[in-house]
């Protein structure tokens, strides 16, 4: 019997201390993915700012990234049902920061900010996310600090730099704090929760909590025009900038955690700065080049192990 028993633990050894090395280049992967990809939010918030009305922009992007994400997810979710009441609380409020609050703020700063500046401020996002997962107990490391306090020069040196600020700008560090929230909270995600059916369910609490302020800005500032123009970009953030990069970071986050991935979240104002120079013709210096040459430093830095 004992021999039969050291020869299950032995067998059983190398399945429960093998490491995952894959997994922190998978969840980096994830990171950056979602990183770029977000980056197309912020010219798509700046370049229909006067087309589609802030909330109307969130409403359609929710509702085209439920129908890209229901194959993959509603079947599971119907079957979970029980275990999304018993977590009702928690849903509700991941899906209120990340989904309802988040993007609308940032499509609302988008009517009067320079999509540059509004990737500059969202790159506060990473410190928050670092405060929050220190407060809940994850030690950060030299490496990581190091890293994440280069990024975040980098970026306090490209706001000081120049940068022009509107009173719509002050939306965006509310999106940073409902950002920021977010992450957190998906590390405390119920590991019964299946990811796709997790993230088909944030998206429909989302929109249902978004009705209501849809109905009021199609009474107070009517619908918008459907064309090309407008279609196209709805289109892009519903199902490449939500169903793709969400599912992307949710994965990030639970392989590498809200403040690893945070510090490659901090390429988005270098993505943002190249996105809106090519497509909005935003102007890109020099001295901002610069800035984001130390903000990609920082994240090659922190984006390593921890030590």
């Amino acid at each position: 019997m004992t021999t039969v028993a050291h020869r299950t633990t032995t067998a059983q050894a190398p399945r429960t201390t093998r490491p995952r090395k894959a997994a922190p280049l998978l969840g980096l992967a994830c990171a950056a993915l979602a990183t770029v990809v977000w980056s197309g939010s912020f010219v798509t918030a700046r370049g229909l700012h006067d087309s589609v009305p802030p909330v109307q922009h969130a409403f359609w992007r929710w509702v085209i990234a439920l129908v890209a994400v229901a194959p993959f997810g509603a079947r599971q979710a119907w079957r979970q049902r029980h275990l999304f009441r018993r977590h009702a609380p928690y849903v509700l409020l991941v899906s209120l920061l990340g989904v309802a609050v988040y993007n609308t703020l940032v499509n609302q700063a988008g009517l009067t900010t320079p999509a540059a500046t509004m990737g500059m401020i969202m790159a506060a996002s990473p410190v928050l996310m670092a405060v929050l997962d220190r407060l809940g107990g994850v030690r950060l490391g030299a490496r990581r600090a190091s890293g994440l306090l280069l990024a975040c020069a980098g970026v306090a040196l490209l706001v000081g730099g120049g940068a022009s600020f509107s009173a719509g700008a002050l939306w965006m560090p509310a999106a940073a704090c409902c950002f920021a929230g977010y992450s957190a909270l998906l590390r405390r995600r119920p590991a019964e929760l299946g990811g796709t059916a997790f993230l088909f369910i944030t998206f429909l609490a989302g929109t249902v909590l978004l009705v209501p302020a849809q109905a009021v800005s199609l009474v107070v500032q009517g619908g918008f025009r459907p064309a090309p123009g407008t279609v196209l970009p709805l289109l892009y953030v519903g199902v490449v900038s939500s169903a793709l990069a969400f599912f992307a970071w949710n994965k990030a986050v639970a392989l590498i955690g809200a403040t690893r991935a945070g510090i490659v979240y901090y390429l988005q104002p270098v993505c943002v700065a190249l996105l809106s120079w090519a497509v909005l013709g935003e102007h890109t210096g020099w001295p901002r080049l610069l800035c984001l040459a130390l903000i990609l430093a920082g994240v090659v830095l922190g984006a390593g192990s921890r030590r």
